[in-house]
């Protein structure tokens, strides 16, 4: 091996140790525990190995609670953040006035805690015994009849957590859009505005090709956060989701750690090791259809 190669190693050295330790380990650990069928956390013994635990998740039924909403959290989320996210971009882009104020104000909700705004959105949906909530009394002034958003019916949940989840991933998606439609060669545009293009056709042929690699990498990395979510919830419902059927697969993994339920790592690990094919699988698809439209 060359002397430089040497030395690239050296350099690289301290980040692989890390994703060892950290990253690498701790994964092969949870696989070991997803296979130790009977584990005893107190005596950190087990009577056998093999599929059982996988086998218990996938009948459980608060496991499979929680896959539909996150399945439903992913798929309504990320492309509808993903589109409003790139109409606020191209908007923005073309105000030349105030437009870093406008930029800033929709950051904010990104570097805001996540639990406080998630107070703010129980205030806005939330029924009380003196008030129907902010949202319900704009229904009602429309003539229509108040829904109780945060214990009422699933779907009112459910709306409520898109909604919020939207809220706040929208502003990290705006300004990575922003700074992508910022860098594209003006001189395209002044191509098109000497041919006379309809400005839809030159975002359409335009801006979307050229900033198509940053959309991908948003949805894929929206997808990913979306599997993995769990503060959105717990802000908006507390920690006992099962009781509000809102769990996540996260949420579930949790429970199953420190929860009313907890104490079987065994069956938590299981759960995430699901939760990691879930998240590959889907990932390595989208990677492989992109593929085959964007260079990169």
């Amino acid at each position: 091996m060359k002397k430089n190669q040497w030395k690239a190693w050296l350099y690289l050295l301290p980040a692989l140790l890390f994703l060892i330790v950290f990253m690498v380990y701790p994964l092969a650990d949870v696989l070991v525990y997803s296979l130790e069928e009977g584990f005893n956390f107190a005596s950190q013994t087990y009577f056998g190995v093999g599929l059982y635990n996988f086998s218990y998740v996938l009948h459980d039924p608060y496991f499979l609670k929680a896959l539909q909403n996150t399945f439903i959290l992913v798929i309504i989320t990320v492309p509808v953040s993903t589109i409003l996210a790139l109409l606020i971009s191209a908007a923005l882009s073309s105000v030349k006035v105030l437009r870093d104020l406008f930029q800033t104000i929709y950051f904010l909700p990104y570097v805001t805690n996540t639990l406080a705004v998630g107070l703010v959105f129980m205030i806005l949906f939330q029924k009380t015994e003196y008030t129907d909530g902010l949202v319900n009394l704009v229904i009602e002034f429309f003539g229509g009849q108040p829904v109780d958003f945060m214990e009422g019916p699933y779907w009112a949940k459910m709306f409520v957590l898109c909604f919020y989840t939207i809220w706040v991933v929208m502003p990290f998606k705006i300004l990575v859009l922003t700074s992508a439609m910022a860098s594209v060669n003006p001189d395209y545009y002044k191509a098109a505005q000497v041919d006379g293009t309809p400005k839809w056709r030159v975002f359409t042929r335009i801006t979307l090709p050229l900033i198509a690699p940053m959309i991908v990498y948003l949805v894929i990395t929206g997808l990913i956060g979306a599997f993995k979510a769990y503060s959105d919830a717990v802000a908006l419902f507390g920690t006992n989701l099962n009781t509000a059927g809102m769990n996540t697969i996260v949420g579930y993994v949790y429970d199953m750690l420190y929860g009313d339920s907890g104490g079987y790592p065994s069956y938590a690990s299981a759960a995430a090791i699901l939760l990691f094919a879930i998240i590959l699988t889907v990932t390595c698809v989208n990677l492989l259809v992109t593929r085959r439209k964007f260079q990169y």
